[in-house]
């Protein structure tokens, strides 16, 4: 009996080998099943397909006067009003009265020399004439007592009341005292004139703008010797800088072989590249009649139709000059993007790249812009597009770019 029981404790070793075999299949087709999935779901996704090299476009902002555009030009902001201002003295700088950036008026005093000795001298400048006007007063009244004298002398002298002697005495007090009134009236004019030579010595320590302008430099400081020279060490030839802002022109080099395209009058667009989103009207204002042998080029200015405070000297600018001007809706910028990129399948579109590969993407398209199409909805200004999409080239297509 108790062998009996011993025997039923033995393990069924075939039976747990049996077991482990079902279940190791078990994983292996789990596994395979799985690893289909993930082979079919990176077919799908085209890990497998090789990438389609394409060339690609950036969707631009551009300008409808671009499609009569006859010829491009760059150049820069120049004042054509332009000035260093200084004083005709060597004197030392005590006061300014401006910086860089402010607007002066006409006649406006911007500055000032040290000039005690130079209005002590027009002080006593005008003390001489004063001194003068009085002699003159004092001339002229003695020549009337002896105008008087002598038409009363010479009344006597005709009834014989007094000597001959008598009335010679009286004409030659006149003719000196008319002499008098002729010497003072000289001296005073003498005294007026170095009055006004002492204000114009005087006026030469005031520094004042000759024109409406905006200061664009200080170029001296209070305390610097300024000179007209400038040659001394340490001295100064300009106090400040300063220059129309309504006289701003672009001065753009044209070459020699494309002088017949261009000519005074001429409409114009100009982009300046600190104010790249927006265009200002211009025009050729003149054609300098001299060529730069070393480049072959000439200079042409064109003017700014349309005054703007942003724009300032110096700004590097680039020139279009147009068949025609610019008209109604025409100066309002557009969004667009080469004509080769859209496709025409179920609706027009355009394959968008994003990263390595491709997103079908509709578009609703404008007019054309040259060799370019208007977008009006679908893309955005930066998005890169496929140009020429091969026929092969689908919604979620692997890519390879090359820039254009």
């Amino acid at each position: 009996m108790e062998n009996e029981d011993l025997s039923k404790l033995k393990i069924d070793k075939t039976r747990v080998i049996t077991g482990t075999r079902k279940k190791r299949r078990l994983i292996y087709w789990v596994l395979l099943f799985v690893a289909v999935l993930v082979l079919v779901f990176l077919y799908v996704e085209g890990v497998f397909t090789p990438a389609i090299k394409v060339q690609v476009a950036t969707v631009s902002q551009v300008y409808p006067s671009q499609a009569f555009t006859m010829l491009n030009a760059s150049g820069y902001v120049v004042a054509q009003r332009k000035s260093a201002l200084a004083s005709k003295v060597t004197g030392r700088l005590i006061w300014l009265g401006v910086e860089e950036g402010s607007f002066v008026k006409k006649d406006q005093v911007i500055a000032r020399l040290e000039n005690q000795d130079v209005s002590a001298s027009k002080d006593q400048a005008a003390a001489n004439v004063n001194v003068a006007r009085h002699n003159l007063d004092q001339a002229k009244a003695e020549l009337r007592d002896a105008t008087a004298s002598l038409d009363r002398n010479k009344e006597l002298l005709s009834r014989g009341v007094i000597a001959r002697q008598t009335y010679d005495d009286v004409l030659a007090r006149y003719d000196k005292a008319e002499a008098g009134v002729a010497a003072a009236e000289a001296a005073l004019k003498a005294a007026t004139a170095a009055l006004e030579g002492a204000a114009a010595l005087l006026e030469y320590t005031l520094i004042r703008a000759p024109f409406d302008a905006v200061v664009l430099t200080k170029d001296a400081d209070i305390g610097d010797i300024v000179t007209p020279l400038g040659a001394a060490a340490n001295a100064k030839a300009a106090v400040v800088t300063i220059a129309d802002m309504s006289s701003l022109e672009v001065e753009a080099d044209v070459s020699e072989s494309n002088l017949s395209r261009v000519s005074p009058g001429q409409p114009c667009e100009i982009q300046l590249d600190a104010l790249p989103d927006q265009r200002f009207r211009g025009e050729i204002h003149m054609i300098v009649p001299t060529a730069d042998r070393s480049k072959a080029t000439v200079m042409v200015k064109v003017r700014f139709v349309d005054k703007d405070s942003r724009i300032l000297p110096e700004m590097s600018a680039k020139v279009a000059f147009l068949s025609r001007p610019v008209v109604g809706d025409e100066k309002r910028p557009r969004i667009a993007l080469n004509q080769s990129a859209v496709v025409k399948r179920k609706s027009q579109a355009v394959f968008l790249v994003k990263g390595d590969s491709v997103v079908e993407t509709p578009v609703s398209l404008g007019g054309p812009i040259g060799d370019m199409v208007e977008v009006l909805q679908g893309v955005k200004v930066g998005d890169v597009v496929v140009l020429n999409p091969p026929d092969r080239l689908k919604n979620g297509s692997k890519i390879k770019t090359e820039e254009k």
